[in-house]
């Protein structure tokens, strides 16, 4: 226990010692949680429409008025010419183009049925897909709205309406940093992790020390252990700070219970300190470290479920994300914050990544073995 204790005092005495580490540590964290939660949305809002009205009736005026009123859309343009429209598109300047034809509320009224044009530009599809939820949702709550007029003025007495009330969940406000804080901080605490492991014994090879080291009475696993515990209680500390931000500036409740947190970060940092110093094992430079953390980094990422669901994924793709640690700890966090999740409904998360976190550190340490030999 004393010469834990000795290595894990040594490798705080060169963390303090590295003047560039501390910023590292605590304040870039920091600024990449403020950034990125505001950043890493995908609510559009805003968005330039150019309005082709042929109609110029009330009710299509009253369908223009209901985008204006909108969040989501500006009406940048209007005009009767599609060419001028679609030359808006191509240049940039508009997102979509809104076409009402003439005869517009003539058909509404007298046919009960009219049709309108929607042109959205789909280079970015993901964002295409939300413009057209916008946009039909707007044209459905003016649908409802004439539906409304005509029930009061008894043209359809028989109609029959269908009211479906609804409730959101978990983010009753849907918003969208609700959601990303948590997985972002899950994000940040990783990448600290990650790559201050991978640096771990491949410093000691560059200035020289791993030899001293390796001559010493000291057995493998006590190396092992000491050089993860100032990295696990780092990453415990970044953990506080990003809950804090959450709670005090992000306004995001924690649910569940911080203890649970605190637990299953502990297990999944052990694993990624041991996949890290693994890395660090199989490298003779710091920069080939940081290479090959950042190689595995983007992968975990982005196959985490923290930007787009897993469920979304091909199969072969969700298959690999169950051997990512990213994944178990995004769903845990985004589980316990909003839903409030109890330790039986994390058990599978938490038992795949002691599982995981078993392996890599076991890895690690026959692998500074063999390298010691």
């Amino acid at each position: 226990m004393r010469t834990i204790i000795v290595i894990i005092r040594k490798e705080f005495l060169q963390i303090f010692r590295n003047r560039a580490m501390l910023p590292q540590i605590i304040m870039m964290p920091l600024i990449q949680l403020l950034i990125l939660s505001n950043a890493a949305t995908f609510e559009i809002r805003h968005l330039n429409m150019h309005v082709i009205d042929q109609d110029q009736s009330q009710a299509s005026r009253q369908l223009i008025g209901k985008f204006k009123a909108s969040n989501y859309f500006e009406l940048s343009d209007f005009s009767f010419d599609e060419k001028h429209a679609d030359e808006d598109i191509m240049q940039g300047k508009d997102r979509c183009i809104l076409m009402i034809p003439k005869g517009f509320e003539h058909d509404l009224m007298k046919e009960q049925h009219t049709k309108l044009l929607l042109n959205i530009n789909a280079i970015d599809g993901a964002a295409a897909g939300v413009i057209n939820t916008y946009a039909l949702s707007i044209i459905q709550n003016f649908n409802q709205q004439i539906d409304a007029q005509w029930i009061n003025q008894q043209q359809f007495d028989q109609q029959k309406i269908l009211n479906t009330p609804y409730s959101f969940w978990y983010n009753p406000y849907m918003n969208y940093k609700t959601f990303m804080v948590p997985g972002l901080i899950v994000m940040l605490l990783t990448m600290v992790g990650m790559f201050m492991s991978a640096q771990n014994i491949v410093r000691e090879k560059e200035i020289g020390t791993i030899e001293q080291i390796n001559v010493t009475p000291i057995k493998k696993a006590h190396f092992i252990i000491g050089k993860q515990v100032p990295f696990l209680i780092i990453g415990l500390v970044q953990l506080t700070i990003g809950l804090l931000v959450a709670r005090w500036v992000f306004s995001i409740h924690i649910l569940g219970s911080i203890p649970i947190i605190y637990l299953f970060a502990t297990v999944y940092l052990i694993t990624l300190l041991g996949f890290g110093l693994l890395i660090s094992t199989m490298v003779e430079t710091q920069q080939q470290a940081m290479f090959l953390a950042w190689f595995f980094m983007v992968i975990f990422i982005l196959m985490s479920g923290l930007f787009t669901p897993i469920e979304a994924m091909p199969q072969w793709a969700q298959n690999i994300t169950k051997f990512n640690p990213i994944a178990y700890f995004v769903s845990v966090m985004r589980m316990v914050v909003l839903k409030g999740s109890s330790i039986k409904d994390i058990l599978p998360q938490l038992t795949a990544i002691s599982i995981g976190g078993l392996v890599m550190c076991s890895l690690a340490t026959l692998r500074y073995r063999k390298r010691a030999g």
